[in-house]
């Protein structure tokens, strides 16, 4: 890898911006097939929405993503193809959950302890949840039986119409920032059924050992793009902020400070929103420009604190705190496949990362650990070392795990997602089918933008002349 200001001037093939899963897979194949690439990365690492930590003696965490389970294919298939294999992610013990104003130890997915009334609730509410994704194709959600009507309500008015009890809603309000990065009244119901039907199901987004959560990548799923751009050195530029690209008759020019890089065609693997702060010449059709106006990324930090050992295993916990009130949505047992350090992931999402957010980091860390010190005792209280990453400030990312959809979003401008518009391709986990709003969403977006530029030499007509004008009638 080399910086932009090494070369200036470039011409390619292809010139992929982003070097996230999805850029580094796009590009990977493309050069496999002995086309040219400059994969054009604005920050000085590659990885996008995965970053390690370095825990010392040859061990490290993930401060962005990093779980997989059974049904995660693509992800586990890349990392094994890299020499990157997976564990399994500790889950022995009790969990806490704060709900209601109470606290919860118990075993299994939901805190048995709760009213009868409020756990059949919780479960008949989430059979009907399960019911319904499987109706809604990841391909194109918007052509789902009733899609209108799912796309023109929230979830929260859905919850408020379909779950009686108030611990259930709070419950299961909870678990959605969880899951979503946001509250249950941001997203559009058919924006929860598409994601949880995309990744294997909801209660298997929920689950631990029996779903999406099951494994980690050992060294760190930050291992994995770290790898897979060692194998394009010559094709990575860091330190490339794209700001412009032009299209042109016969090539794509795409151009930001310092540099100019010219090509046949362009894959933009950036998260949707920073897609549409680029600037376009021509302008992008309005449909395309609409739908990045109004699928924001998700709220999310993630802050680690670290021990010298997991001491909550030996009293009998896993380290799974869950709160509907508290600083974070969930916790988690994140320590290196031997045990040590003892690392906890507390993931602050949705409201509570919009109000974690504005205070200063100082305060953040002290409402952080005095949650998990009233969830494991005061042992919790004082991490050898505490580490946060905000994925609200990162400039190049402003928000994790992906993008999502408020109401009337999909059935308005869903077909914009993935549609190219002349020499321009998409790609970012958000146009991903597999597992959408993964890894694997990423690593199956990127082999679909190369497919999609493999067809268009082979000659085929031109995907990206024909969608142009579609969406510019509108």
């Amino acid at each position: 890898m080399r910086h932009v200001t090494d070369e200036p001037r470039m011409e390619a093939d292809v010139v992929v911006v982003g070097a996230g899963l999805a850029g580094l897979t796009a590009a990977r194949e493309l050069t496999a097939a002995g086309w040219t690439v400059r994969l054009l990365e604005a920050r000085d690492r590659v990885g996008g929405r995965l970053k390690g930590l370095d825990l010392g003696d040859g061990k490290a965490a993930d401060l962005g993503g990093e779980y997989f389970g059974d049904k995660s294919t693509l992800i586990a298939e890349l990392g094994r193809s890299l020499g990157v294999e997976g564990f399994r992610t500790y889950d022995e013990g009790r969990r806490l959950t704060f709900v209601g104003g109470r606290r919860h130890a118990y075993t299994g997915l939901f805190p048995w302890r709760l009213a009868p009334a409020t756990l059949a609730d919780f479960g008949q509410a989430v059979l009907r949840i399960e019911r319904l994704c499987r109706t809604v194709p990841p391909e194109a959600p918007w052509l789902a039986p009733g899609a209108k009507e799912l796309d023109s309500q929230t979830f929260w008015s859905w919850c408020r119409r379909n779950v009686a009890t108030p611990t259930a809603r709070e419950f299961l309000s909870m678990v959605t920032e969880a899951a979503y990065c946001a509250s249950p009244a941001d997203l559009s119901l058919l924006h929860v059924l598409y994601y949880a039907n995309a990744s294997g199901g909801f209660r298997y987004l929920l689950e631990i050992s029996r779903g999406i959560q099951r494994y980690r990548f050992e060294g760190g799923a930050h291992s994995i793009p770290q790898k897979l751009a060692a194998t394009l050195t010559d094709e990575t530029r860091l330190g490339a902020v794209v700001r412009r690209i032009e299209q042109r008759a016969d090539s794509v020019v795409v151009s930001g400070p310092g540099f100019e890089a010219r090509a046949r065609w362009v894959v933009v693997a950036v998260p949707l929103t920073l897609s549409g702060r680029i600037e376009y010449a021509p302008a992008l059709p309005g449909y395309r420009d609409q739908l990045t106006q109004r699928m924001p990324a998700g709220a999310a930090l993630k802050c680690l604190a670290i021990y010298d050992e997991p001491f909550w295993r030996a009293d009998g916990f896993s380290g799974q705190v869950t709160t509907s009130d508290g600083p974070f949505r969930v916790a988690l047992d994140t320590s290196p496949p031997g045990g040590s350090p003892g690392v906890l992931s507390a993931f602050v999402t949705g409201s509570a990362a919009r109000e974690l957010t504005r205070l200063p980091a100082p305060d953040r860390r002290t409402a952080v650990l005095g949650a998990l010190t009233r969830a494991l005792g005061p042992r919790a209280a004082k991490p050898a070392d505490f580490v946060e990453q905000n994925w609200l400030d990162e400039e190049f990312t402003r928000g994790c795990y992906h993008g999502f959809a408020p109401p009337g979003v999909y059935t308005s401008y869903g077909p914009a997602l993935r549609a190219p518009i002349g020499r321009i391709h998409w790609a970012g986990t958000e146009t991903g089918v597999h597992q959408m709003g993964s890894m694997g969403g990423a690593v199956d977006s990127g082999l679909r933008a190369a497919r999609e530029l493999f067809a268009r030499a082979a000659g085929d007509r031109d995907p990206g002349a024909a969608i142009l004008g579609a969406v510019g009638r509108g």
